[in-house]
């Protein structure tokens, strides 16, 4: 049986990690190569997306799939359960550094096109959203491989408007639609600075089930990877 790689000291996603560009500093130094978005190019993106929603301006949501669901690390006063339409959740994103390596590299969670998804709304101050969508861009748009957009999310307590991170197809780390085993290879053996793709595959499921949504996708992975004796 093959072992899971370990990372002695992952390094942990915190508001203070995300302040201090901890995740643009990783990659730059991992891949000189790389091409980051700078701290302005982040500000003019959050911009750029407000301004697309009229009735943005005071509270914002942001809508959860994945991470930012069990480790959202930023300030928000609301929380819902939210479905959104178009949109699905998928293991499509290659990652050589934060939860894989050149050599292994693992895979990372994204919305991609068609179907639904079920995740976590997340409504944000007006006061506060400056400062607080800063952190979200600090980690989700390191390498443009994710595209922000408005999506509308069913909630128990009617629809909002939230913004949602979609994966970006055009980008080369994009790993479109690999077969179940072969991603479920992968999350059983992938780990890198961040730490193991198994946390991060477990922790999303876990905190999905504590919430009661149902994610068949997920949990067949789950299977597959207790099938290969990691899991």
């Amino acid at each position: 049986m093959s072992e899971v790689p370990t990372v002695a000291e992952p390094t942990a996603i915190t508001r203070e990690s995300l302040k201090d560009g901890v995740l643009q500093r990783m990659i730059a130094a991992a891949d000189p190569a790389a091409e980051i978005l700078s701290f302005e190019a982040l500000a003019e993106s959050r911009r750029a997306i407000l301004a697309t929603e009229p009735a943005a301006g005071g509270d914002v949501w942001v809508f959860g799939y994945g991470s930012l669901i069990w480790n959202p690390a930023f300030h928000f006063v609301e929380r819902r359960t939210g479905l959104i339409h178009g949109w699905h959740r998928r293991f499509c994103l290659w990652t050589e550094l934060g939860r894989g390596t050149p050599d292994r590299p693992g895979l990372v969670l994204g919305l991609d096109r068609g179907g639904t998804c079920r995740g976590v709304v997340f409504r944000i101050a007006a006061a506060a959203v400056e400062e607080e969508l800063d952190l979200i861009w600090r980690r989700e748009m390191v390498t443009a491989s994710y595209t922000p957009r408005w999506v509308t999310a069913a909630t128990p307590d009617g629809p909002v408007r939230a913004i949602a991170f979609t994966i970006n197809r055009t980008q080369p780390r994009y790993a479109g639609r690999l077969s179940e085993e072969e991603t479920a290879q992968v999350l059983a053996r992938a780990c890198g600075q961040l730490g193991s793709c198994q946390e991060y595959f477990r922790s999303t499921l876990d905190h999905l089930v504590a919430l009661g949504i149902r994610d068949h996708g997920l949990e067949a992975l789950r299977r597959r990877i207790a099938a290969i004796g990691l899991g």
